[in-house]
């Protein structure tokens, strides 16, 4: 796969330290990555879901989460976000 929005990382990276490595783990198996649908994606990345067109990736344990768009045709994942998972619920509106 082709990673598209690596700032996005960068970006959470300097707001969080300790997703470094996570990352670092996650851009190497995306990066090999050649799967052909979300089933195909989880057999690699099993934390994983496709909530409004985006795939959402868990990451660390399910303490933040990885929203990107997934293109299965083109082998491009475009990162959209990276934020914690309490970020998440609160941006989704989920906590009430």
């Amino acid at each position: 796969m082709r990673i598209v929005g690596t700032k996005v990382l960068d970006t959470a990276i300097r707001r969080h330290r300790e997703l470094g490595p996570s990352i670092a783990a996650w851009l190497t198996i995306a990066r090999i990555g050649k799967w052909k649908n979300l089933n195909e994606l989880r057999q690699t990345w099993r934390d994983t879901d496709c909530v409004r067109g985006r795939t959402i990736f868990n990451i660390k344990g399910n303490k933040y989460r990885l929203l990107a768009i997934v293109n299965y045709t083109s082998q491009t994942v475009i990162v959209k976000e990276l934020v914690t998972h309490a970020e998440y619920t609160k941006q989704r509106g989920w906590n009430r």
